[in-house]
């Protein structure tokens, strides 16, 4: 069975969610699509948070042949095949994953494609265009930089899978609670592939787990510690309004920035309890740079590489370095100038 993320990819360009930006009323995706007049471009940002969405929808929204290649993966004889088929059909929309990895020899057999429209190109890339694809295949595309969803975006996601009967969990009589639901966003962190796939798994283990008890199943309340049972994550002060999470991470940081070495370890212990690496690892990078800064240049470089070991260790063990971090962060001497002088220019 195809998980859930992918069955809820979008039809058109109402289905997306967030990026108003780029597809709200009156903006630049919306309107070239309204209008009909498609060109190729590049979607950027994190994983999980539209790109491949955005092509499906454009696809959808315009009834053009939807393609889908991985630029690492895929040949030159898969591009050849497309090539045919908007000879034929008149357009294709080629959706090209990791477009930063295409090499020459797939880029030069593309180039004459987009110049004739034959292959409108949607790229999506995870890395910075303007700095990891070259120049030919960028002249020739609109770059758009996707943001990072917010926890509203997520939870409008859950509520359309959660009630859609065809492609969605809309059969099954769930009831998501609200503890269980800010874990389940926390957790995605942004990620909606992430948020959508643990929502099926918590769904499908938890009507499993009534039916091996011989408990009623027409009735699936998924309760915050069933939540976390089934995405195997600790529950760590994650209230209904999501609130808790970002207070957590914000005493984090306040403690250090106070020298208070104590606190720091203590706010990192709680949020190593919750598992929340991503979050841990991208709060001490801000750290290192906005509070230590230029008072200990090499405080920060020490940061980033107790970072890079703690995301290659995995927790349990990844609380060593980090412990390192934490203390050498907060016994630092601290200077904000880069930030504020970044700021006023």
């Amino acid at each position: 069975m195809k998980p859930l993320a992918y069955r809820m990819r979008p039809q058109n360009l109402d289905q997306v969610v967030g990026q108003q930006h780029l597809i709200g009323p009156g903006k630049i995706i919306r309107r070239m699509v309204e209008a009909r007049l498609l060109s190729s471009m590049i979607l950027y940002g994190p994983p999980g948070i539209g790109k491949t969405s955005i092509a499906s929808a454009i696809a959808g929204s315009t009834k053009y042949a939807f393609r889908k290649l991985n630029a690492a993966t895929d040949g030159k004889k898969q591009l050849q095949q497309i090539a045919a088929e908007g000879k034929m059909s008149g357009t294709v929309i080629l959706l090209l994953d990791e477009i930063h990895r295409l090499d020459k020899t797939k880029q030069d057999f593309l180039l004459p494609l987009l110049e004739s429209g034959q292959i409108i190109l949607i790229g999506a890339t995870t890395e910075n265009p303007y700095i990891s694809i070259s120049p030919a295949i960028r002249s020739r595309c609109q770059i758009f930089e996707l943001k990072p969803l917010s926890a509203q975006d997520a939870s409008s996601a859950i509520d359309r899978a959660l009630t859609d009967k065809e492609n969605g969990l809309g059969n099954y009589p769930v009831e998501l609670t609200d503890d269980a639901r800010s874990l389940l966003i926390e957790k995605g962190n942004g990620d909606l592939r992430s948020t959508l796939n643990s929502l099926e798994l918590a769904v499908l283990s938890t009507k499993q787990e009534l039916k091996d008890n011989h408990q009623d199943t027409d009735s699936i309340v998924i309760t915050q510690q069933e939540m976390a049972d089934s995405i195997q994550m600790k529950v760590q002060n994650f209230d209904s309004s999501g609130d808790g999470h970002y207070d957590l991470v914000s005493a984090f940081q306040k403690s250090i920035r106070g020298s208070d070495t104590d606190a720091a370890l203590h706010y990192l212990a709680k949020l190593i309890e919750s598992g929340d690496l991503i979050s841990i690892c991208r709060r001490l990078s801000v750290i290192a740079y906005e509070d230590i800064g230029l008072a200990n240049p090499s405080a920060a470089e020490h940061a980033i590489l107790a970072i890079q070991a703690a995301q290659t260790l995995g927790f349990p063990e990844a609380r060593i370095p980090l412990a390192n971090a934490v203390i050498e962060l907060a016994l630092s001497p601290k200077s904000n100038s880069a930030i504020t002088a970044i700021d006023r220019a």
